[in-house]
């Protein structure tokens, strides 16, 4: 989990945003338990024959949560990756099947298994409040893909109930490489026990596991593997360059790239005036990467005159008064901004979705204490996630479920080989070489306008450098934040944006 001297940055996104390199690379040197003999593994198989309705058909699938065994070289089980995936019966080796992952590192399947597209779904507030206590409604879910395609939800490594046996080195299987080559291997493997070779392939995830799925594409077309052809690659709350992830003096790209989730919190909670969401977002676009981002850019050297038109600009489009951004030299963190938007009204707001406010200890302070986004939905979807699997599917464990798991971010390794020290991390080259080498592969991109984890414009800005083909790629925006599934109306139009890509193969 990421370091950090203030309290909100112990939360990492529920879906798992990226964490920070340096703050993870710290415990490069931390040595694995020791183990006198290796541990036995019995691979764990439950299935359970169900059916329901999605998008609008009667569909009877089969339900299994399953231990894939990973093994060292000479055999010695190293990790137990669980698997939960939903089949339409009979099987129809024809179907898409879909691969599916959350973020982190760190975070288990949960979110998106029992918030977006799973065949069953904890029902809690759709209009940005608290969950409150339990019981937490577990119901059916007609917004499930499993209509057009079979789903296969995978834990990775220290995520779920997937963990590494005692002895193994985390450094194996917790990094960018080494985290993509075992859910490569975990897919090869599926798509050999259920004859799947020649179905068609998707491959997502959500924040961080839009990073893992650059990684995994990598693999899987080319650089581990040459044998597995992907349809199509779902990223749902994008990070993939990460110069644009967290300020640091002489870095101004994090401020470009977050001005317009300012204009659109701005907007949501009536600190900024424009006609529609979309309007004010556009109108922070054009600002944020010209004349805002030349005014960064001059530096000391910017005219005063420049300053000041820079300035109305800003606290028209974010809410905030000139005297503070003038105070902030125009460069408003992301936390600052949460915390100083709605201070008169002694609220702060959240972080992954903005449109959730929470009360702190008390106003003066400069960072929440928390995010409302987050504490705002994380019970419920714990008490989902372990009622369903092991009481509605029957798997049988003593392990904790891991919905954010600390030890992939505590021993994660962000260097990619071949790449030169202290260059930054950026992974959506990956994607574009993928579709150059794949002429049938597309790439499709979700994104909340209220999400500050991981801002729909640095999205927009990874995705458009060259060597990614444009006509390939294309963009859905939901009325809500990194987690947009959680607001009913965009539940079902992302499910309706997927299918519609899924059939247009």
């Amino acid at each position: 989990m990421m370091t950090s001297r203030r309290p909100i940055f112990r939360v990492l996104a529920a879906s798992a945003f990226a964490l920070l390199p340096a703050a993870a690379m710290a415990q490069d040197d931390a040595k694995p338990a020791a183990s006198a003999a290796a541990e036995a593994v019995e691979p764990q198989v439950r299935t359970q024959d169900m059916t329901g309705t999605f998008g609008g058909q009667r569909i009877s699938y089969r339900a299994t949560v399953s231990d894939t065994v990973l093994k060292a070289d000479d055999g010695t089980p190293e990790a137990v990756i669980v698997t939960t995936s939903y089949v339409k019966s009979p099987r129809d080796a024809s179907r898409p099947v879909f691969f599916i992952y959350n973020g982190g590192p760190g975070s288990g399947s949960v979110w998106l298994q029992m918030g977006a597209w799973g065949p069953k779904r904890v029902a809690i507030p759709s209009d940005a409040k608290d969950d409150g206590a339990p019981p937490y409604p577990i119901v059916d879910n007609p917004d499930s893909l499993l209509d057009v395609a079979d789903l296969v939800f995978i834990d990775p490594p220290g995520t779920g109930f997937s963990h590494l046996t005692e002895g193994t080195d985390p450094k194996k299987y917790y990094g960018l490489e080494e985290d993509a080559q075992a859910v490569a291997k975990v897919i090869r493997l599926w798509l050999n026990e259920n004859g799947r070779w020649n179905s068609p392939k998707y491959l997502g995830g959500e924040s961080y596991g839009t990073t893992r799925t650059a990684m995994v594409a990598r693999e899987l077309e080319g650089r581990t593997y040459n044998d597995v052809g992907l349809n199509g690659l779902i990223l749902v709350s994008t990070i993939l360059d990460f110069a644009a992830r967290e300020p640091t003096p002489g870095n101004e790209m994090a401020y470009v790239m977050t001005l317009p989730n300012m204009a659109a919190a701005a907007w949501y909670h009536g600190k900024a005036q424009a006609p529609s969401v979309e309007a004010i977002v556009e109108d922070a676009r054009r600002f944020a990467i010209g004349p805002f981002a030349t005014a960064l850019l001059k530096g000391q050297d910017l005219p005063a005159a420049e300053r000041a038109s820079v300035r109305a600009e800003m606290a028209r489009l974010t809410g905030l008064s000139e005297t503070y951004l003038d105070n902030a030299d125009l460069r408003v963190t992301a936390p600052r901004f949460y915390k100083e938007l709605l201070r008169d009204q002694g609220l702060t707001i959240g972080r992954l979705d903005a449109r959730y406010t929470g009360t702190d200890f008390d106003s003066a302070g400069e960072y929440p204490d928390d995010d409302p986004s987050f504490y705002g939905i994380d019970a419920g979807y714990t008490a989902a996630i372990n009622s369903w699997l092991r009481d509605g599917l029957g798997y049988r464990t003593d392990r904790e479920y891991q919905s954010i798991g600390s030890d992939p971010g505590m021993n994660w390794n962000w260097s990619l080989s071949g790449r030169q020290r202290g260059a930054y991390l950026n992974v959506a080259p990956f994607v574009g070489e993928a579709m150059r080498k794949n002429s049938g592969l597309r790439t499709f991109v979700g994104q909340g306008w209220y999400d500050f984890a991981t801002p729909f414009f640095g999205a927009e800005y990874s995705l458009n450098r060259t060597g990614i083909p444009q006509d390939r790629v294309e963009f859905h925006y939901y009325d809500a934040g990194h987690m947009m599934y959680i607001r009913d109306e965009d539940r079902a139009k992302l499910s309706a944006d997927l299918r519609a890509f899924i059939r247009a193969r």
